[in-house]
């Protein structure tokens, strides 16, 4: 196939065009680069089947050549990032989404768009199934990107039913690896560069928030399943994909210190507004259509996380000699 992948060179994006590309198909990658970063695909300049184009698709644009695919996963997500970038993050839900859609009812291609737990909220079910509705506040700090991606799954919804296009949606829960970036502030990497350099690890509220953390490779694996699945009432999705191992913040920081052997502490941080108490998520529907469930393991995916921090950071000064 030709794919067209939004927000490409983001954490997430990169290494779905890198395993598409493994697969045998062309990659058309798009970014406007505002939280992507063209290193994420420094190694897949020049090979066969990959092209790059510096394209906000919160504007209109379009791909020369047939496409059989449109993977939407443009947006800031993480939330300093779309805090930082609110009015960004409204577009590209809204306007990209559109512009997307658009695409891929031009070129007769499929359609997948990476939505996010966030619509969930902060739930009052858990683990959360894609039956719930969720628990939104519309007008708090949060809302730019939960109700973005919530118009998202809308807007999609609406071209499979009014343009019959093949439109599919993932609901992706907290995913962590390699090319994340350091100070993104996303729970994992926080710790991890934290504990690195020795500073006490910002754990906020007392720590009991639960995160789910579906290593990278294994949620590309469910993403190029839904995307290959064939077309039919249940390949539309939503579909979770997710890690159901259901961790607390404050574990997740007592094995990071464990892991990088830091001798750091903790220090809590009043709790962010809207921040969900609980994330986790209900599978069985991917397990059932995509036959996918989650492979690695907290533990692996943290010393491989780990790892690639440990190659991209500066090392700490040496204490001075007295």
């Amino acid at each position: 196939m030709r794919v067209v992948v939004t927000g490409g060179a983001g954490f997430l994006g990169s290494h779905l065009c890198e395993r598409l590309l493994a697969e045998g198909h062309a990659v058309f990658c798009l970014d406007n680069l505002i939280t992507g970063h063209p290193e994420n695909v420094a190694l897949l300049q020049g090979r066969a089947g990959f092209e790059f184009a510096a394209q906000d698709v919160s504007e209109p644009f379009d791909v020369p050549g047939a496409v059989d695919a449109v993977l939407h996963f443009a947006s800031p997500a993480s939330p300093p990032d779309y805090l930082r970038h609110p009015l960004a993050t409204l577009r590209v839900g809204s306007h990209g989404t559109e512009n997307a859609l658009e695409l891929a009812r031009r070129k007769g291609a499929r359609f997948l768009l990476a939505s996010t737990s966030e619509v969930y909220g902060d739930p009052d079910v858990s683990p959360q199934p894609e039956t719930y509705w969720g628990q939104v506040n519309p007008n708090g700090p949060r809302s730019v990107y939960d109700e973005a991606k919530r118009f998202a799954e809308a807007m999609t919804a609406a071209y499979r039913r009014h343009h019959g296009v093949d439109a599919r949606i993932v609901r992706i829960f907290n995913t962590y690896g390699p090319r994340m970036r350091p100070h993104d502030g996303r729970v994992v990497s926080n710790f991890i560069v934290q504990a690195l350099a020795g500073a006490e690890l910002t754990v906020y509220g007392d720590g009991s928030q639960t995160r789910s953390l579906c290593y990278v490779s294994d949620l590309v694996e469910g993403i190029v399943r839904m995307l290959y699945l064939a077309p039919g009432e249940e390949a539309r999705g939503p579909v979770n994909l997710g890690n159901p191992e259901e961790m607390t913040v404050g574990d997740i920081a007592r094995l990071v210190l464990e892991l990088t052997g830091s001798s750091s502490r903790m220090r809590h941080e009043p709790l962010p507004q809207d921040d969900p108490r609980r994330r986790c998520p209900d599978i069985a529907r991917a397990e059932r259509l995509l036959g996918w469930r989650p492979r690695v393991g907290a533990r692996e995916g943290l010393l491989q996380t780990i790892a690639y921090f440990r190659s991209v950071l500066p090392a700490p000064a040496a204490a001075p000699a007295y």
